[in-house]
């Protein structure tokens, strides 16, 4: 099945308030989230038709839109509603999630504040990137020439679109180069995150991730963050210069896309996926199929 939306003309997609077939749900090409980046989206995913952590991802949702000085109008329950619907209509069960809101266009100013608020919600088909075998050998990721930036200059833990504009530079950068994906320092120039994932490195049995200070703090870090708790692992979470690459034994990014991917070499540094990233591979496709 095709990861891409666009190759599905058919299905169905929630668009202020009630299900609309994929033709009729359109956006004006004067919206202040196109031109101003007034726009804030979420990532999940299905499996076995439940959606992971629907109502935490709905709540951030709606975080999200108060950073950027707008009130989504629909509640986290009305949300999640139409998550499942949306995924019901289509008749997924297994499926990537959308959730998107937005700034209109009644204003096309830097000022908005009368604008009206939309909010869509669509979905499609999106397997497993890689089956355990192949995931176990590990995606080769570059270093990113640009950096999250300082809290004080964007509003860093809102899952907004603007911040992803660096992201999607980056990636294509690495891609070009033959890599996977970029990871991407802070404005301090510690570790921060890959450009659509979060970053954990181990060492001795210990879990080593950065501090989501200037970066979104994922939902599927924080739920490999309790497996391995759980599992007795201690987790540091720390600031973490690139100079200590070296001395890490594993490395793995994590999130809704990448679900949890082991890493074999971050530009000059190598690592060697293991047993904490099986385990913690093998415990999250558990969690999120039920188990």
């Amino acid at each position: 099945m095709s990861t891409h939306p666009e190759d599905r003309e058919e299905g169905f997609i929630w668009l202020d308030g009630s299900l609309r077939p994929r033709s009729d749900a359109s956006l004006p090409v004067l919206s202040h989230g196109l031109h101003y980046a007034s726009t804030v989206f979420e990532g999940e995913r299905a499996y076995r038709g439940a959606i992971f952590r629907s109502t935490e991802h709905s709540e951030r949702l709606l975080r999200s839109a108060r950073l950027l000085d707008f009130e989504i109008p629909y509640d986290a329950a009305a949300l999640d509603a139409a998550k499942r619907a949306v995924v019901s209509a289509n008749g997924f069960k297994s499926c990537y999630i959308r959730p998107i809101a937005w700034r209109g266009g009644e204003t096309m100013a830097v000022a908005a504040r009368q604008s009206s608020i939309h909010v869509a919600i669509a979905a499609w088909d999106w397997p497993s990137m890689f089956d355990v075998s192949e995931k176990m050998k590990g995606v080769r990721l570059d270093i990113a020439e640009y950096r999250r930036p300082d809290p004080r200059t964007a509003p860093c833990h809102a899952k907004a679109s603007g911040l992803y504009m660096i992201c999607t530079i980056s990636k294509h950068a690495a891609e070009r180069k033959g890599y996977a994906d970029a990871m991407m320092l802070d404005w301090r120039g510690f570790v921060a995150e890959c450009t659509g994932a979060n970053i954990m490195f181990a060492r001795d049995g210990v879990l080593h991730t950065p501090i989501a200070d200037c970066f979104l703090d994922g939902i599927t870090r924080r739920a490999i963050i309790d497996l391995a708790r759980r599992r007795g692992i201690e987790v540091a979470e720390r600031h973490i210069p690139p100079e200590e690459l070296s001395g890490f034994d594993e490395c793995f990014l994590c999130g809704t896309g990448a679900e949890v991917t082991p890493v074999s070499e971050i530009g000059p540094y190598r690592f060697m996926p293991g047993q904490v990233s099986r385990l913690l591979m093998e415990d999250y496709a558990r969690l999120v199929n039920g188990g």
